[in-house]
């Protein structure tokens, strides 16, 4: 791994700690300050919204400008959004106002940053002289280990420190992911070259790209279902399950139980994904979370639920890092930022979507019901994936303009 690799990664660890550690500590700090459920509620929502408009928005950006510039500017606005609370804290004193204001601003660098990345890799993949299903299977790996890491971290940060200290350690880290992408060479953001004269950049090519594209519709969508049944089962089912078993302590341990899957599964991935037909890998990770899901839906015992949990991770670090390769190749480079951008707002959003469905189904029928309609759900998406023309043949080969809107 030659520093280009090594520079990327690790930028995209400490920006992903960031969020993490932020994520811990923001909720926190808006219930000490104010005392209310429903106003940490509040901050969450007005951060989720923008954090999707934003991505949209600087979609188009993003295939304007250096992607590795792109990159810089969103950790960037992300350091300043969180830097800015300790220093309103020192002055004019936090308020619920400030705290909604600036989880506004810093959705700004939240979703686009991610985006920013993503549109990144084709240029560390040719940089770096690493193939892209190891590039992607590390950082499917890295992003599992950040996931164990992040909150413990954060939960220790706020033992040792106050809430406010915290929060400088949190945007130190986003602006150290700044610095280390600025060791990226420039060249491996630069938006190949299209000899077709200058380029019109409009945010409706990427909805355009990805309305009339079977491959990314059904690829957009599979991703969407899994995050949605994802947080069916971590926001509602899996909670009111271990109250019920006496067990609520154990909930912290199905995150750590994914991670440890999505960590093995991106290492295994990194490994050898080079090898064997991508086929084979992509049924063989949909088949372990079909299986995961299933187990976990019967809630037959709080260790066969973190044993499924850790199935569910394992499946989705296959097939996961695999469709991040096939988004590098089968995107074109300038329409990158706007398609990826599309993709990332629609995950942003699906976990609502997820909780509110299944509030639906528990309140309606029980914890079981709704855990068994959440693993149908799964099915029935990998079923339909699975059997998916577009997804047939996934083999190497470049990507095409004509090919995805034709």
């Amino acid at each position: 791994m030659n520093r280009v690799s090594s520079a990327y990664l690790a930028s995209y660890v400490l920006s992903l700690l960031g969020n993490s550690v932020a994520g811990v500590v923001l909720p926190l700090l808006v219930l000490q300050i104010t005392g209310s459920v429903l106003a940490t509620g509040a901050v969450a929502v007005a951060s989720a919204l923008p954090a999707a408009v934003a991505g949209l928005v600087m979609g188009v950006v993003i295939d304007r400008i250096n992607r590795r510039t792109a990159s810089v500017i969103t950790d960037v606005i992300s350091a300043l959004s969180i830097a800015a609370l300790p220093l309103l804290d020192a002055t004019a004193g936090l308020a619920l106002g400030w705290l909604v204001l600036f989880a506004v601003v810093g959705s700004f660098g939240d979703v686009p940053g991610l985006t920013a990345r993503e549109a990144m890799i084709p240029g560390i993949v040719r940089a770096g002289r690493m193939s892209a299903e190891r590039l992607l299977g590390l950082r499917e790996a890295s992003g599992a280990m950040v996931m164990l890491i992040g909150p413990a971290a954060g939960a220790a940060l706020l033992t040792a420190f106050d809430g406010v200290t915290v929060l400088w350690l949190t945007a130190a880290t986003s602006a150290a992911a700044a610095a280390v992408t600025l060791l990226i060479p420039r060249e491996a953001g630069a938006i190949a070259a299209t000899g077709a004269g200058p380029r019109r950049v409009v945010l409706r090519d990427g909805w355009h790209t990805l309305i009339r594209s079977p491959f990314l519709m059904v690829t957009t969508l599979l991703s969407a279902g899994l995050v949605v049944v994802l947080a069916g089962f971590q926001a509602l089912v899996l909670p009111i399950y271990f109250t019920l078993q006496h067990r609520p302590e154990l909930l912290g341990l199905v995150l750590s139980a994914l991670a440890a899957g999505l960590l093995a599964g991106g290492g295994i991935y990194a490994g050898a994904g080079h090898r064997g037909r991508r086929r084979t890998w992509f049924r063989t990770g949909l088949v372990i979370t079909v299986v995961g899901f299933a187990l976990m839906a019967t809630l037959a015992g709080p260790w066969l639920v973190l044993g499924a949990a850790a199935l569910v991770g394992l499946g989705n670090g296959l097939f996961g890092s695999l469709m991040g390769v096939l988004m590098v190749e089968r995107i074109p480079d300038a329409m990158r930022g706007r398609v990826m951008s599309l993709q990332n707002s629609i995950l942003t959003l699906a976990p609502a979507i997820g909780m509110g469905g299944a509030a639906l189904l528990v309140d309606g029928s029980g914890a079981r019901a709704g855990a068994v309609v959440l693993a149908a759900v799964w099915l029935v998406a990998a079923l339909v994936a699975i059997g998916a023309r577009a997804l047939r043949d996934l083999e190497p080969r470049p990507a095409s303009a004509a090919e995805l809107v034709g």
